[in-house]
């Protein structure tokens, strides 16, 4: 079952590599220079044999000194230039790889990272992809180059003395009986460091992304314990590792010089009773070197490869999991559609339904309002619309169409979303603006947008304006600035949906109104859905949705509502709205 279970593994690794486009001519060529460094590496103790002989016979030649250089040196730059061209073939895999798993995980769904902790996701792109990376740079160059040693080396003592050649391997068997289980043991603590170290990189991710929050609630002891564990774990786990080396050292170091004495002292009989010169013992330790030391780190390289395997498994776990396809699916006819939610149900991971049989039209060009108390289900409808999840049963249909059958490119492109939170990403006020936007975007659009977004006047007094750095999250700025880039934003996407959670949450008084003039503008001839908490900003709705336990109870104007839901009523009358 374990050899099974360790072919697969190998097999996954092996198609992990090869998925990602490996140099093979340069590897080709890598390899052909490794063979050269070897085959000169296999030269030098013959020459060292011949130059022994001639120099205890008085008749040294200039010639044998010679090749003994040349070989020397041909060693020498056939081994720099063979790391460098394998080394530079496994950056080249590896950085493939990042690229792959990098892409991927930008294409995987919203339900995924639902259920995937963010600090486990980094350290999957970060530190295992360094666990392969460390096995194809540094390991798989000494394995090559240390087996076509090894088997260079017993071909020619072999043929040199066959006796001599076999006293000296019996060590091998004994220590690849020790080097094998260790292997094994050092799989099962790679996992578990990998593992731990997963788990510590989430606490620093969530940690440090609200260390503000920590701080205020005077939190920070419990968080210590938090990373104490994670550290505690992940010293143990060095431990452990560190244990099995303590024993693989000196195992190998004590096979090294016992397989040493027993060539000298044997090896010693046999110069004194003629049967080889002094030259061949000579010959015969060197050998013994470009054997012992392969196989030495072999023991690592198979350590590392156990750890790359394991390190394997989780990045196909990622691999696997299915990417929305943005092109797949028919394009999206222009024109003003209406948005229809026919008996739609949700729920999140087969629990209770949020969404239980909601049937709404959001009519284009109009602005429907969808209110209610919290944790009615406004969010995920915007949600549904956004195509970040699919109904459990029940269709959302574009007109006629189900959005499902509309390219996920060109349905996203239709929306420009606005959420309570208004989050930024880390950079410029300017690129904050123009993400994912498409088209070109002239200086005199940018700016009326931000006049719009009554956001022109606070930018052009920052020292460098649209050039300023909005830190991370945007923190540099004040809740009302990001919401009010978020809605300059929104306008410049020009998209014919637009979609408002709370779009003017976190203003002023004086700021609301200046932002809901432009918010008037931007709704001028799209299809608005809004969701709202504060029902004065949608008194004017062309349509309010009220939402109940995942269930449409009243759909009608302002007015309409006041009349027939006294829930509606009795929240209007709760914030002081008047007819």
């Amino acid at each position: 079952m374990k050899k099974r279970e360790s072919k697969l593994e190998f097999a996954s690794f092996y198609n992990l590599l090869k998925k990602s486009n490996p140099p093979i001519l340069l590897l080709t060529f890598a390899i052909i220079i490794s063979l050269i460094e070897t085959a000169a590496s296999l030269i030098v103790p013959l020459f060292t044999r011949d130059f022994v002989d001639q120099f205890s016979a008085g008749n040294l030649e200039g010639k044998m000194i010679g090749l003994l250089v040349g070989a020397f040196f041909l060693q020498a730059i056939a081994g720099g230039v063979s790391y460098y061209l394998l080394a530079y073939s496994g950056q080249t895999i590896v950085a493939n790889l990042r690229r792959r798993l990098w892409n991927h995980m930008l294409h995987l769904p919203i339900p995924y990272y639902d259920n995937h902790r963010t600090g486990e996701t980094i350290s999957r792109i970060t530190n295992d992809t360094n666990v392969v990376m460390t096995l194809i740079t540094r390991h798989v160059v000494t394995a090559i180059s240390g087996f076509i040693s090894i088997i260079g080396a017993v071909i020619i003592l072999l043929l040199l003395d066959w006796r001599m050649t076999l006293v000296m391997l019996s060590a091998v068997p004994i220590m690849l009986l020790v080097i094998i289980p260790i292997g094994n043991k050092m799989y099962r603590i790679a996992k578990g460091t990998q593992k731990e170290m997963a788990n510590f990189t989430n606490v620093l991710s969530e940690v440090l992304a609200d260390i503000r929050l920590i701080k205020a609630y005077r939190a920070e002891e419990g968080e210590e314990k938090k990373g104490e564990e994670r550290i505690k774990g992940l010293f143990q786990f060095g431990i452990k590792e560190a244990k099995i080396q303590a024993v693989l050292s000196p195992l190998i170091m004590l096979a090294l010089m016992g397989m040493l004495v027993v060539i000298i002292g044997y090896g010693g009989v046999r110069v004194a009773n003629g049967a080889l010169s002094a030259g061949d013992l000579v010959a015969f330790i060197l050998y013994l070197f470009l054997i012992i030391i392969p196989v030495s780190q072999f023991a690592s390289f198979f350590a590392e490869l156990q750890k790359a395997m394991g390190a394997t498994e989780r990045i196909q776990g990622i691999l696997q999991h299915d990417g929305e396809d943005l092109a797949i699916g028919q394009e999206l006819d222009a024109g003003e559609k209406a948005i229809t939610f026919d008996v739609v149900h949700f729920s999140y991971e087969n629990k209770e339904d949020v969404l239980k049989g909601v049937s709404l039209t959001i009519s284009p060009g109009k602005i429907t309002a969808i209110v209610g108390p919290s944790g009615s289900g406004k969010t995920t409808i915007f949600s549904m619309i956004e195509r970040f999840y699919k109904p459990s049963k029940g269709t959302i249909s574009f007109a006629d169409e189900n959005i499902e059958a509309i390219s996920l490119s060109d349905w996203r492109r239709q929306l420009a979303y606005v959420s309570q939170e208004s989050p930024l990403m880390p950079g410029t006020i300017k690129e904050n603006l123009m993400l994912g936007i498409k088209h070109d975007v002239s200086e005199e659009e940018l700016f009326h947008a931000l006049e719009l977004a009554n956001s022109k006047e606070f930018i052009m007094d920052l020292p460098e304006g649209v050039n300023t750095e909005v830190g991370e999250r945007g923190i540099k700025l004040s809740g009302g600035q990001r919401q009010r880039i978020a809605i300059a934003r929104a306008l410049l996407r020009k998209a014919p949906i637009l979609m408002l959670d709370e779009a003017t949450s976190s203003l002023d008084s004086n700021s609301e109104f200046e932002v809901q003039k432009a918010l008037k503008y931007a709704m001028n001839g799209r299809t608005t859905i809004v969701i709202a908490h504060r029902l004065s900003t949608v008194v004017k709705a062309d349509q309010i949705v009220f939402l109940e336990h995942g269930k449409v109870t009243g759909t009608g104007t302002h007015a309409e509502l006041m009349g027939s839901h006294p829930l509606y009523k009795k929240l209007v009358e709760q914030q002081f709205i008047s007819n």
